[in-house]
């Protein structure tokens, strides 16, 4: 059931048997040659909607503008500062539990979201409570990491070995192929696999990862691929929603 495609008594409806919320959270952000800019949105929204499917869950639309500060050296990249992060999301968990929503569970697709979002809770938290007292005191967040779980993860390592990498990795590729073949990008790249490291600044990592990609082969990507990552994710963060939920 997504949010965005409810009426206003649909919602309340569904109050009134459930708690529990999805959102997807992503970026917008360069994916090397091969992937879209959209990456981390798509990944995130595709798992989380199938997670909703497989739980009866709501889910609410994506929030699709990330922390992709250290991307700002390739074009198309669009980045909230972590200040602007923290309270775009304080908001957005303020307005659903204003409504009723007491479990809400990010799915996320981008590792430079996880600090941020992290932190945004404790805002929210705190924010919740001096508005509501005990009241919002049944108010709980927890953020997914969609290629974190161990089943992706061996999944992974069986696609793809040591050349998945960790960003335009094969993985996240594989998924928006499948999400949306007609979109599929070619290009040669070189090298095949790209150096792996770490980097301060946007201009210091175009300039140790000039392609974007880091430490990643995604010619390996396919949409096969794609659609087993996306079933192995669901599972896992299905089965964890349930927890969430049954959680005191």
């Amino acid at each position: 059931m997504q949010l965005q495609l409810s009426t206003w008594q649909e919602v309340e409806g569904y109050l009134a048997n459930s708690t529990g919320v999805i959102v997807p959270i992503g970026s917008t952000e360069q994916h090397g040659p091969t992937g879209l800019i959209g990456t981390d949105t798509i990944c995130a929204e595709v798992i989380a909607r199938r997670v909703g499917e497989a739980v009866d869950a709501m889910v609410a639309p994506a929030i699709a503008v990330g922390m992709a500060e250290h991307h700002m050296a390739f074009p198309g990249t669009v980045t909230y500062r972590p200040s602007t992060l923290v309270r775009v999301i304080c908001d957005y968990v303020l307005s659903l539990a204003r409504h009723g929503f007491q479990r809400v569970l990010f799915v996320n697709g981008h590792g430079g979201n996880i600090a941020t979002v992290n932190a945004a809770f404790y805002e929210t938290y705190a924010a919740a409570e001096a508005r509501a007292g005990a009241n919002a005191r049944d108010l709980r967040c927890r953020l997914l990491n969609w290629w974190m779980s161990e089943p992706v993860r061996k999944l992974c390592r069986e696609l793809y070995g040591d050349r998945n990498g960790s960003h335009a990795a094969a993985s996240e590729i594989s998924v928006t192929q499948f999400a949306y073949p007609d979109a599929i990008k070619r290009a040669l790249l070189d090298p095949p696999l790209a150096p792996g490291g770490g980097f301060y600044g946007p201009e210091d990592f175009r300039r140790r990862f000039p392609d974007g990609r880091i430490g990643s082969d995604p010619s390996l990507a396919a949409p096969e691929h794609g659609e087993r990552l996306i079933a192995a994710a669901v599972e896992h963060i299905a089965a964890e929603y349930r927890d969430f939920m049954a959680a005191d």
